[in-house]
């Protein structure tokens, strides 16, 4: 630790505060967003195909799929929103952290068998097997429509980054990040974007331990003085112990978190796709493990980092910028106290994690559209209009992405990440709650399940409007009417049950062979 310590006394005292970017943080920044556009242009050789496009011909290895599943949910909400929660709050969000690693098992146990072994492209496909049409055509409608509501954010935050170190212009940064992710996206297909996953992840976490070592060097007493000093302003404070509903109590976050996570890991194609790129079910397990477990000693590093970034601040009050955007102080430390160069990666790391969270987006999107609407509905087209399709919905994903990340941008001021977790409670609750009816009931129905994703979406949005509710609970709320509803509807209504065999727990498929 004391070693740690002398590297970033040694590297602080080479990074003054800077007003600008400077030439070299440009270039390497110019460099690093090429290395991405340039993997796009090699992997775009293999994509001759939709199962190309989508599932990487399933050749991906279960390592690579991991991280990039850990990558997409690490993005710039990680790197710079939990980060500002810290410095500006304390450390109650890092229970939602807990959630993957006690959600995991069901999704080894029961979700990725289903997927694998049904031998889908898009998890909505299983929906009109068990159901019908129409509740598979509105889980992916759905889907599509959560996942611009995720893009614009993760769009928005980086771009606030650079324009607040750098003074360009905001909507210029958002209009370059998603023009970029198209192109690679359009280029590689899911292949490129697991690649730049992997690359993202290692600079990201690089980047943060670079910044902690930093700090460590520049306050009094070094990690012992981020604990006595955050100690001593109530910056650990984790557990709310109160019953009450409307607040960040322990039982809120805790459950919340878990019910959020539910869609993220089951109902989401951007996460169930990595699921499918792998080249056998083992494998696939191997990579929801891998994401999961990377989970928690990030939190710890991202909510500490914001913690220190608190004391440094307070030890060097000079340094502070009045009317900063919330989500920007890890930007600002980078740029004041990193050495050019390695400030340029760093921040080109930010963008990276931005525009890999935004080509899973497209990429998914435009996985669910052509698959679950254009496929579906013109079933005897020729491959290679198939994979023109995929690739129009990918620019067009992007384009309506990034647009609303600049509506975003122009109007949002609160934490980006209480956004995040209130559009995945607003969606996601509903959409997973079909999974749950499909997969672990017998008699559920498709009319059912369709007035049950009707009745969870009002019931969602009654709550947020008419309630005080923490929107941790949104998710649960949402799941748990969907899935009541739909069943008792299925009971009441005498509809004919389609043969379900084969796609239940009580008669899951054989597993596949490698």
């Amino acid at each position: 630790m004391r070693d740690a310590c002398l590297i970033g006394i040694s590297l602080a005292s080479t990074a003054p505060a800077r007003g600008g970017f400077g030439t070299v943080n440009y270039a390497v920044l110019i460099a690093y967003l090429a290395v991405l556009v340039a993997m796009g242009a090699y992997l775009a050789r293999r994509e001759k195909t939709t199962d190309d496009f989508f599932l990487a011909g399933r050749r991906i290895p279960w390592w690579a799929a991991g991280l990039s599943i850990f990558g997409t949910g690490l993005s710039a909400i990680t790197f710079m929103a939990i980060p500002a929660r810290a410095y500006h709050t304390d450390w109650v969000f890092i229970l939602t952290s807990l959630a993957p690693i006690l959600f995991i098992p069901l999704v080894v146990a029961f979700y990725i068998p289903f997927y694998r072994r049904l031998r889908l492209t898009t998890a909505y496909e299983y929906l009109e097997s068990r159901f019908n049409l129409p509740t598979r055509m509105f889980a992916s409608a759905l889907f599509i429509i959560y996942q611009f509501g995720r893009m614009s954010i993760v769009l928005c935050l980086p771009a606030i980054a650079l324009s607040t170190v750098t003074g360009l212009n905001l909507y210029a940064c958002i209009l370059a990040m998603g023009a970029l992710a198209a192109v690679y996206t359009v280029l590689g297909g899911i292949e490129a974007v697991i690649w730049t996953d992997v690359l993202q992840v290692i600079v990201l976490m690089g980047g943060a331990i670079g910044s902690l070592l930093l700090i460590a060097g520049s306050v009094d007493g070094g990690f012992g003085g981020i604990v006595s000093a955050g100690l001593a302003h109530g910056k650990f404070h984790t557990f709310n112990w109160s019953w009450d509903h409307t607040t960040q109590a322990v039982w809120v976050m805790v459950l919340g978190s878990f019910l959020s996570a539910v869609m993220p890991n089951t109902a989401d194609q951007s996460v169930v796709q990595r699921y499918l790129t792998t080249r056998n079910e083992r494998a696939a397990k191997q990579a929801a493990w891998t994401s999961a477990l990377l989970g928690i000693p990030t939190a710890l590093l991202f909510f500490f980092l914001g913690t220190a970034l608190f004391v440094f601040y307070k030890a060097h009050p000079g340094l502070a910028v009045s009317g900063l955007k919330k989500d920007a102080i890890l930007p600002l430390f980078i740029m004041q106290r990193m050495p050019p160069g390695v400030a340029g990666l760093v921040i080109a790391g930010i963008f990276a994690a931005a525009m890999s969270s935004v080509d899973s987006g497209m990429n998914s999107m435009a996985t669910a559209f052509t698959t679950d609407f254009y496929r579906r509905l013109r079933p005897r087209r020729q491959e290679r209009r198939y994979l023109l399709v995929a690739r129009l919905a990918t620019v067009a994903a992007g384009a309506i992405a990034t647009i609303a990340a600049i509506l975003l941008a122009r109007f949002q001021s609160g934490y980006m990440l209480d956004l995040f977790y209130e559009i995945m409670g607003l969606f996601g609750g509903w959409l997973a709650g079909l999974f749950v009816l499909g997969i672990f009931t017998r008699k559920a129905t498709g009319p059912g399940a369709l007035a049950g994703l009707a009745a969870g979406t009002a019931a969602v949005y009654l709550v947020k409007f008419n309630t005080k509710v923490h929107f941790m609970l949104y998710a649960g709320v949402g799941l748990a009417v969907c899935v009541a509803v739909g069943y008792l509807v299925s009971l009441a209504l005498p509809w004919k049950r389609k043969d379900v065999d084969g796609l239940t727990v009580y008669t899951m498929p054989e597993e596949e062979s490698d």
